[in-house]
């Protein structure tokens, strides 16, 4: 019994010490969210802005440019995966990864080859397992991504969209990403960057503009809309990109958040169930020495009555 005891005492000092750790873990996790919740919300005006400008120029002129003009036929896409780069943050990871699939088989339906540029360690792990081929991979920044990172990633999709396919480039422009709604609810979600839809965005901007009672303005573009779109363009796949990795970061942290608070609750159910087995294993040693001194004192009794005889 006392061996069983130790045991036990063991056991319970061992998923004391990881309660500690996940407590901690998820109080820094909780800190964190607030800052990234305000990151995302400031990079929000600005992203809408520059989604309004880049709409305007395309709207706004007869100019067909390659980042907003539709391929009759495109063969060829990429796909923007979001990841993380630490793991304990529950399904956060996989549901990005579980996404990310279901595009691709998506594209690939419609007869689109699929180039994978993957964010995050847990992706490029998920692809490298598997031995699929990787365009380009960045690590080391998705739970404080900073604008610089964005404009790292956003670099070789630019290039690749601008080049021909048949100098391996790609018509389209995917991303899949982690949308931040709530402490509790974060979905992973995808959508095409570019070629940008000018239908859905200029008839949002209009209505917007409507509801606010403003009337749409005339531009005049100097040199050149052309011009204008070749300097606008990419600053707007960057905003996206930025936006998207921000609000990645703030659904990991809340993700890692529920799930250590999660592995807490489950260590003081573990305790409590270890330390119950514990005291029945005490009671029993206790019990089972009483037994013994009894039986052996009754055994002298015994003993020194047989001698008195």
């Amino acid at each position: 019994m006392g061996a069983q005891l130790r045991v036990y005492k063991r056991r319970i000092r061992a998923v004391t010490a990881t309660k500690k750790i996940t407590k901690a873990m998820e109080m820094i996790a909780a800190s964190r969210i607030v800052k990234a919740q305000r990151k995302v919300a400031a990079s929000m005006p600005y992203a809408t802005e520059l989604t309004r400008a880049v709409t305007a120029v395309a709207t706004g002129s007869n100019t067909k440019h390659a980042l907003t003009t539709e391929v009759e036929a495109p063969t060829r896409a990429a796909v923007l995966l979001i990841t993380s780069d630490r793991g304990l943050a529950g399904g956060y990871s996989s549901n990005a990864i579980k996404q990310a699939e279901r595009l691709t088989e998506r594209l690939r339906a419609e007869g689109k080859d699929v180039d994978a540029y993957i964010v995050g360690r847990k992706g490029v792990a998920y692809y490298g397992f598997r031995e699929r081929k990787i365009a380009d991979s960045w690590t080391g920044f998705t739970d404080s991504p900073a604008y610089a990172d964005a404009k790292r990633v956003a670099a070789p999709l630019i290039e690749a969209i601008q080049t021909e396919t048949a100098e391996g480039g790609v018509d389209e422009l995917h991303i899949v990403y982690t949308e931040f709604v709530s402490m509790m609810t974060q979905n992973a979600v995808d959508g095409r960057m570019l070629p940008l839809s000018l239908a859905e965005t200029s008839a949002g901007a209009q209505d917007e503009d409507r509801a606010k009672g403003e009337i749409l303005p005339l531009f005049e573009f100097e040199p050149s809309a052309e011009d204008v779109l070749d300097a606008l363009l990419p600053r707007y796949v960057e905003s996206r990109i930025y936006n998207a990795l921000l609000q990645s970061a703030a659904s990991e942290h809340a993700a890692r958040r529920r799930a250590m608070k999660s592995a807490t609750d489950n260590a003081g159910d573990l305790i409590k169930s270890l330390s119950r087995l514990a005291n029945a294993a005490r009671q029993a040693e206790i019990t089972q020495e009483i037994s013994e001194i009894v039986g052996g004192a009754s055994a002298m009794a015994d003993a020194t009555a047989g001698s008195d005889k």
